[in-house]
């Protein structure tokens, strides 16, 4: 058998991701050579880059990962690079012996060279009730802006109150990333977005780049560019829920086995966290009394029958979430109770 040349298996799954000026390479190192020996000890890694159909140019680094290893390396590209118009540039990385032999270098990854697209400034996030509203300066109209979300409250202790249990939600993904396209922006707007996918009561925290897009070989390549500064907020529910709407109300006087009464109807609320509704009434110009029990009423109609024939009362409904936050009056209604 001749001897074995000890030369590490080539890398397959070189990724590269540039962010403002500075190219992040991984990698996963080998664990056998190329005559399925199995690898030992520290293994050289050299790194190169390749502009167009240039030569491919050694990036200075003292590289080295022991076999199945997470490799990386990080390149601050030069000013001649991070210049210019965006145009491709190919990372390889090359794995080899004590005596500097290798198999051959990995497979290109692509980022871009040239200018990054700006930072983003004066990034600002905001809770309403629909998500969480992200607002920007922008650079220019049709710009796609990306997203990047940190759950910061990850901690058992600061789970949303009524979310334990079986049948809580899915945890959320620590990190998530976004992509706002201008003609998906809130009301198309160029400088904001809408976050929806929000839990209340936690704590996110946000930054965004710009991104630019150049087709390389007919695959569409991006550019990032740096991350803004974080900005944070608590996504605290203190918004009330909606206001009911289609109040109606219809007297029925005294006859057997039927009271003089008032029934009270009004559309569902369809908010999520709602636990109920109050029901209040005024005769004339007096002050508005609720005259639903304490406890909110769980459907949507009332039956009122502490009232008296040839009176009119005024009705307005409000909707309670199960927080406590309970909405605006509805657009009141009145009925008189029929004298026999």
């Amino acid at each position: 058998m001749p001897p074995t040349l000890n030369l590490p298996e080539q890398v397959s799954d070189l990724t590269a991701v540039r962010t403002g000026n500075e190219v992040l390479l991984t990698w996963k190192m080998p664990k056998k050579t190329t005559d399925k020996l199995l690898l030992r000890g520290v293994i050289p890694v050299r790194v190169c880059r390749k502009e167009g159909s240039g030569a491919c140019v050694p990036v200075p680094g003292n590289l080295g990962f022991p076999p199945e290893a997470a490799g990386d390396f990080k390149d601050t590209l030069p000013q001649a690079l991070a210049a210019g118009e965006p145009r491709s540039l190919s990372y390889f990385v090359e794995l080899t012996n004590r005596n500097g032999r290798s198999a051959g270098p990995s497979n290109a990854a692509i980022v871009l060279a040239g200018e990054a697209p700006p930072a983003v400034a004066n990034l600002s996030a905001n809770m309403i009730k629909a998500g969480v509203v992200l607002r920007w300066t922008p650079d220019h109209p049709g710009e796609a802006i990306r997203l990047h979300r940190k759950l910061v409250s990850a901690r058992p202790e600061d789970k949303p109150k009524g979310q334990q249990g079986p049948m809580a939600p899915a945890p959320e993904p620590l990190e998530q990333k976004l992509l706002v396209d201008a003609d998906a922006a809130a009301d198309h707007a160029p400088d904001r977005a809408l976050d929806k996918d929000i839990r209340f009561g936690q704590v996110y925290e946000y930054r965004a780049q710009r991104i630019a897009r150049v087709s390389v070989d007919g695959n569409a390549v991006e550019l990032d560019g740096p991350l803004s500064d974080p900005v944070r907020v608590e996504a605290n529910d203190v918004f009330p829920p909606s206001v009911p709407t289609g109040l109606a109300a219809v007297a029925s006087l005294a006859q057997v086995g039927v009271e003089t009464a008032i029934d009270l109807s009004w559309q569902p609320v369809t908010d999520s966290d709602l636990a109920g509704y109050a029901v209040y009434r005024r005769e004339g110009d007096g002050s508005w009394q609720r005259v639903s029990p304490d406890k909110p009423n769980v459907a949507p109609g009332f039956h009122d029958a502490h009232v008296e024939t040839g009176h009119t009362y005024h009705y307005a409904v409000t909707a309670i979430d199960q927080g406590g936050h309970e909405s605006a009056r509805s657009t009141e209604t009145e009925e008189t109770v029929p004298t026999p």
